[in-house]
């Protein structure tokens, strides 16, 4: 731990709320679908396009609502309504317009840690998005660097350390995806924390535990404090 120089955290739903958004755009997709299939099967239509998209779109807000858009051509036969269409696209707008929510303890432990380590962000998503929420969340000051991947798999992480300039035994993960913010990092000789939030999308998702020496868990950020002091 004494070796550790750079402290990465991920920002949706390990700074700020995120997920509960989708969920609820999801309803209100499902809602206005529900005349082809039960929303059961729409979620999980949404879902697969989701997962088949992401080699093309990526993940965020943007490759979401294409899924959408893609997910109600397909269960109507084509024959949905350009009306429905425009109301995806707006459910979409509404998902890219939602509140900027910290979740709690978070400014305390920028606080605590700042000065002692340098402060990153590494977070997946769509650029611009993600931009807007960080600059607009007021914890900008904070980080040294902001980093949006394209993915959180080894190679992305060890192309952040190259930029970084530190090797993986001087950097610490926190986040709420044990596959994306965990495992990677753990893989790579790295340090990471689990940090769980109430919802996690079904595509970043486990079945099995983790044990090694450089993984922590946590119920709540400020309880890394301790760990890092």
């Amino acid at each position: 731990m004494k070796s550790i120089k750079v402290i990465a955290f991920d920002a949706d739903d390990t700074l700020l709320i995120n997920e509960p958004y989708f969920e609820e755009t999801e309803k209100k997709f499902c809602g206005l679908m529900e005349n082809y299939l039960s929303h059961q099967s729409l979620s999980a239509a949404v879902f697969k396009h989701q997962v088949d998209n992401l080699p093309l779109y990526g993940y965020g807000i943007k490759s979401y609502i294409l899924s959408m858009i893609q997910t109600a051509i397909e269960v109507s036969d084509g024959t949905v309504s350009v009306k429905h269409i425009q109301k995806i696209i707006d459910l979409g707008k509404e998902l890219l317009q939602k509140p900027i929510v910290l979740l709690d303890g978070v400014e305390e432990t920028l606080k605590a840690l700042q000065g002692k380590y340098r402060l990153v962000v590494a977070t997946k998503g769509d650029l611009k998005d993600q931009q807007r929420k960080l600059h607009d969340s007021g914890l900008g000051h904070y980080f040294h660097h902001i980093e949006v991947m394209a993915d959180k798999k080894e190679l992305n992480y060890n192309k952040l350390l190259s930029r970084l300039d530190i090797e993986p035994h001087e950097f610490f993960m926190i986040g709420n995806s044990l596959k994306s913010d965990v495992l990677p990092v753990l893989n790579i000789g790295g340090y990471a924390c689990h940090v769980p939030f109430k919802t996690t999308w079904a595509h970043e998702m486990i079945d099995h535990e983790i044990e090694h020496d450089n993984f922590y868990e946590i119920k709540k950020l400020n309880e890394i404090i301790p760990i890092l002091s």
